[in-house]
């Protein structure tokens, strides 16, 4: 990593265009966004360095909602106040809230077409492969010792065996973490693949501390006025339309979400699979694939698959005379609930974290969390693979355990065998995701086309 002095400040029209640049490049979920803005924040542009990076990471994971969202949003506060973190969250939510619109009246209008529910069948199988990808990224980052590997271990048994919410788990995690701090429980950092750009040698360079009194004000203020625009039209939807509206109940299942839903976007969606899937009977398991599949292959976001969620939501119970504007509305709202908020957690909490970067205490915390986050997402992994793989699966009851298991008779084959392809293309090959997914669908299709599908 180049050394010497520090790089310019850069104006916030040059942040912009980084930013832009970042989200249009921002495919495959948090760990592949989360590599787009180490490579253009921290090695091209060298306006923070490696450790603060981390700790800038570590705390949106901490947060309710997906982190690298959170995570452009806390570095363009750092670099430009409260407009710079507006504009950098704000670029990294539009091309995914544009795309997954799109796909979402494709799937509506033609989803039952043959060729596009192959395409799409396809699409399922290779998303399955992208996700214990980012299992095991995330944890070649955080899983640096043994007790850190054990976290994420109980964490995995705790909400796949026992059903333990994941929000309990985090902050079960962080707390130990707390409490660990005396003891060696992060282990080395990890080999980095380049250097490692210290914090002195980047711009925003190694000083902890509180931020400035004016920036604190303007991010505070920022951040009160996120949780008006939030709770507003959810008390608005309430009062008007009442409680049993498909628009109130969107609202205020993803205000709820938008909560709990500590670990990213990979945690948030475990929340989502077992609450609009299996409580409100909005979409069925595969659906939820398929709008996982549209948010894996286009720029944003995987937190967007909630807005597919609301649009199909609302498309199908309004009962209005447009159901494509009645989902548009519900897939708007749905993604309005969601990031409101998440301005808000970064704003009301940046000030604050700042003076805190050099505790050691809160810095295991955050690293106990990642771990644990790690487990929430090897879960979502399986859960996955069950409907995937798997026609049938069969819900095991038996206090304290609550396991879902798949029916071995009901394999679907053909899945299996998409499945297997791509593992062995991300894992074994190295293929990237472009590659895998567009791969995956031709072969969906081709499948379709011979009648094995």
């Amino acid at each position: 990593m180049p050394g010497g002095d520090r790089p310019a400040h850069p104006s916030l029209g040059e942040a912009t265009r980084v930013w832009l640049r970042v989200a249009l490049l921002s495919f495959g979920g948090p760990a592949g966004q989360i590599a787009v803005m180490h490579r253009a924040l921290v090695e091209e542009r060298r306006w923070l360095g490696d450790d603060r990076f981390l700790h800038a990471l570590n705390f949106c994971m901490l947060l309710p909602g997906p982190e690298a969202q959170q995570l452009a949003t806390y570095v363009g506060w750092l670099l430009h106040g409260a407009r710079g973190g507006l504009v950098a969250g704000l670029l990294f939510i539009l091309p995914g809230l544009v795309s997954i619109m799109a796909l979402s009246w494709l799937y509506v209008l033609f989803g039952e077409v043959g060729i596009v529910a192959a395409a799409f069948f396809g699409l399922k199988a290779a998303v399955l492969a992208i996700v214990l990808q980012a299992v095991a990224r995330i944890g070649r980052r955080t899983l640096r010792s043994a007790p850190m590997a054990a976290v994420a271990a109980a964490a995995f048994v705790a909400i796949f065996a026992f059903g333990i919410p994941f929000p309990a788990i985090v902050l079960a995690a962080g707390a130990a973490g707390f409490a660990a701090a005396g003891i060696a429980v992060t282990g080395p950092p990890p080999r980095p693949s380049v250097a490692h750009l210290a914090d002195a040698e980047a711009l925003l360079g190694a000083e902890a501390g509180a931020a400035p009194a004016a920036a604190r004000r303007s991010a505070l203020l920022a951040g009160v006025i996120a949780l008006v625009l939030w709770v507003t039209p959810v008390a608005m939807l309430l009062l008007l339309a009442g409680p049993g509206n498909v628009f109130t109940q969107i609202a205020t299942f993803f205000s709820r979400m938008a909560l709990v839903s500590f670990g990213g976007a990979y945690a948030a969606l475990a929340y989502v699979a077992q609450q609009a899937v299996e409580t409100h009977g909005w979409l069925a398991p595969g659906e939820m694939l398929d709008g996982l599949g549209m948010a894996e292959t286009t720029p944003g976001p995987l937190i967007m698959t909630l807005q597919f969620v609301g649009f199909l939501a609302a498309y199908r119970e309004a009962g209005w005379a447009s159901p494509l504007l009645a989902g548009t509305l519900g897939g708007l709202l749905a993604t309005w609930v969601t990031f409101a908020p998440c301005f808000a957690w970064i704003f009301l909490g940046a000030p604050f974290v700042e003076r805190l970067r050099g505790n050691r205490a809160l810095s295991a915390a955050l690293a106990a969390v990642s771990a644990a986050v790690v487990g929430v997402i090897l879960n979502v992994a399986l859960w996955f693979a069950l409907h995937v793989l798997f026609r049938e699966v069969v819900p095991i009851s038996a206090w304290p355990l609550s396991i879902d298991l798949p029916r071995p008779a009901s394999i679907d084959w053909a899945a299996a065998a998409l499945s297997t392809l791509a593992l062995v293309a991300v894992f074994r090959l190295g293929l990237g995701m472009a590659p895998v997914l567009a791969g995956a669908a031709t072969l969906g299709i081709a499948l379709w086309a011979t009648g094995l599908a």
